[in-house]
């Protein structure tokens, strides 16, 4: 799991002049390769209609819808995964609810938390919130980029920060150790869903590969044959 993540927010869509629909559409077209649907106020029935509008939506282009919180939601639609945090649906009865291939992403706010999404076979750790944004406000603190770097020491999941990033940190938290940045505000807000998408997926693009490169056995590799590995 590596790249660009769309996590929605209706609020935010709107006050920016969009729709959620129109900003899903240009965010993978310019390049996101997940995008998460979350939807805090929507009825059961309105939100497994919307589910459906933006799988449809993501089909040509081949990106997997997430459903945050809501496995019963996931299934009504067949959606590829969903999102759990602290306070939602345990991550083993989820599992076993959406079956072996489903993407399940867990959020961790506290090492505890760390350590048991460690522990289950989850397909991704989301690291929450990683700096202090609007747009989470019930969790237990920030974990910064030295936290980060803690947990990327310690995991071996892929490691997926949401929480205040944006094209000026993006490539700082790459490099400390994300697999893959969630943003809301920095595609939902803007002006140019599209273009921001664009950004953003060439800074994750070009923070992997020098992370990659500066591996030690790959630096040992450019010593003994004076370039990098293919």
């Amino acid at each position: 799991m590596k790249g660009l993540y769309l996590v929605t927010d209706r609020f935010l869509c709107e006050s920016a002049g969009n729709t959620v629909e129109d900003v899903i559409l240009q965010a993978v077209q310019g390049g996101a390769s997940y995008v998460q649907l979350r939807e805090k106020s929507l009825s059961t029935r309105a939100f497994i209609e919307e589910a459906r509008i933006v799988k449809e939506i993501l089909k040509p282009y081949g990106v997997p819808l997430i459903i945050n919180d809501r496995v019963d939601v996931a299934l009504a639609v067949g959606a590829e995964g969903v999102h759990v945090g602290q306070s939602d649906m345990p991550y083993n009865l989820a599992r076993g609810l959406m079956g072996p291939e489903a993407l399940i992403g867990v959020s961790v706010e506290t090492w505890d938390d760390v350590q048991q999404a460690e522990a289950c076979d989850c397909d991704y750790i989301g690291v929450s919130p990683l700096f202090k944004t609007p747009t989470k406000t019930d969790t237990k603190g920030d974990w910064g980029l030295e936290g980060l770097k803690r947990i990327r020491a310690f995991s071996r999941r892929r490691l997926v920060a949401i929480g205040g990033i944006n094209k000026g940190n993006a490539a700082d938290i790459v490099a400390a150790g994300a697999d893959c940045i969630a943003v809301v505000s920095a595609l939902c807000c803007a002006v140019d869903p599209c273009m921001a998408a664009e950004e953003l997926t060439e800074i994750v693009r070009t923070g992997l590969e020098k992370r990659t490169a500066a591996r030690p056995e790959n630096a040992r590799w450019r010593r003994e044959n004076g370039k990098k590995p293919s």
